[in-house]
C-alpha cells in the first residue's frame, strides 16, 4: 500500500507542530529556574533595610544591579512604605551625585541630583497619599525644606549615586554614602 503525497506532508506538518508545541511548553515552565531574582530581591542581599548599604564597586559581570557606571559609587536602600514615610538626608562632597527611586518590580519612579536639587546635600521625604494627608494636620517644622515625593509604589528602593573623580577620592565617597540615612520621620 502506497501512501499519497497529501498524506505525508499532512503527518509532517502535524508532527512539527506537535513538537514546536512540546518545546514551547518546556521552555516557558523552565523560565522561572533561568531568570535572575529581581534588582528588589539583589538589594537585600547588601544589608538591611530603612539603611543605606555600600554596594560592591563594579566590576564586569559582578554587577548587582545592570546598568550601573563604573565611575560611581553606589549605595541603596530598601524600604516599605507600609511601615511609614522614608526620609532620605546625605550630604555628599563631589561634583556629582544622584538619588533614583525604584518601584519593587525595578522601574525607575524619581530621579534627582544635585544640580537639579541645587544643593550639595539631600533632604527628601518619601510617603503615599494617605501619609501625607495626615502629616499635613501635624507637620514637623522642617516641612518646607524637605523634598515632598508622593507615591502610590508601597514597596521600592533608592539608588544613591556619587561621582568619584579620582581614585583617591574613594574613601572620602565611601564614608559619605554609609552617613547617608534612609529612615523614619521625626
Amino acid at each position: 500500500m502506497t501512501l499519497s503525497p497529501r498524506f505525508n506532508l499532512t503527518v509532517g506538518v502535524l508532527a512539527t507542530i506537535c513538537l514546536a508545541a512540546i518545546i514551547h511548553i518546556l521552555v516557558v515552565l523552565s523560565i522561572p529556574h533561568n531568570v535572575q531574582h529581581s534588582a528588589f530581591d539583589n538589594i537585600a542581599k547588601h544589608g538591611p533595610d530603612r539603611q543605606f548599604n555600600l554596594l560592591p564597586d563594579v566590576k564586569p559581570g559582578h554587577e548587582v544591579l545592570p546598568d550601573l557606571d563604573p565611575a560611581m559609587k553606589h549605595a541603596a536602600c530598601r524600604f516599605e512604605l507600609a511601615d511609614g514615610p522614608v526620609l532620605f538626608d546625605a550630604s555628599i562632597p563631589v561634583s556629582f551625585w544622584s538619588i533614583g527611586l525604584f518601584n519593587s518590580a525595578g522601574e525607575a519612579v524619581y530621579s534627582l541630583n544635585n544640580r537639579t536639587a541645587g544643593a550639595e546635600s539631600l533632604s527628601m521625604l518619601v510617603l503615599t497619599t494617605e501619609q501625607l494627608s495626615i502629616l499635613r494636620e501635624n507637620p514637623p517644622e522642617n516641612l518646607e525644606d524637605l523634598i515632598v515625593i508622593e507615591t502610590d509604589e508601597i514597596s521600592g528602593f533608592a539608588l544613591l549615586r556619587a561621582f568619584v573623580p579620582h581614585p583617591s577620592k574613594a574613601d572620602t565617597v565611601d564614608k559619605a554614602l554609609m552617613a547617608a540615612d534612609c529612615g523614619t520621620i521625626g
